[in-house]
């Protein structure tokens, strides 16, 4: 159930990206998005399960969170942070003076 949803998230995370980016730049610019995400991915998966075998039985902590689980739970919250500091805009995009003169 845990890689489901973490697929889930990632397949919305992916969309909401190249939205974001085909609306901002683009189309070229979403799918160079999606490819960048999807080879983020697939490099994180590698590298966390990696780390889960050193950490991790084969067997896993419980029936429901096995070593692939907790590798994918691990690089999602990886990628979260991020894609969180790549993706965001500024959000203070004047400043302080500028605030107060208008």
């Amino acid at each position: 159930m845990i890689p489901l949803v973490v697929f889930y998230l990632h397949i919305v995370g992916v969309v909401a990206v190249f939205t974001k980016r085909y609306q901002a730049e683009g189309i070229g610019e979403g799918f160079l998005a999606v490819f960048f995400m999807g080879l983020i991915f697939f490099v994180g998966w590698a590298m966390a399960s990696f780390i889960m075998k050193l950490v991790m039985p084969e067997e896993g902590w419980a029936p429901w969170f096995e070593r692939d689980a907790a590798s994918l739970v691990l690089l999602t919250l990886g990628e979260s942070v991020l894609y969180y500091f790549y993706f965001r805009e500024d959000r203070n995009n004047t400043s302080p003076d500028q605030e107060q003169s208008a």
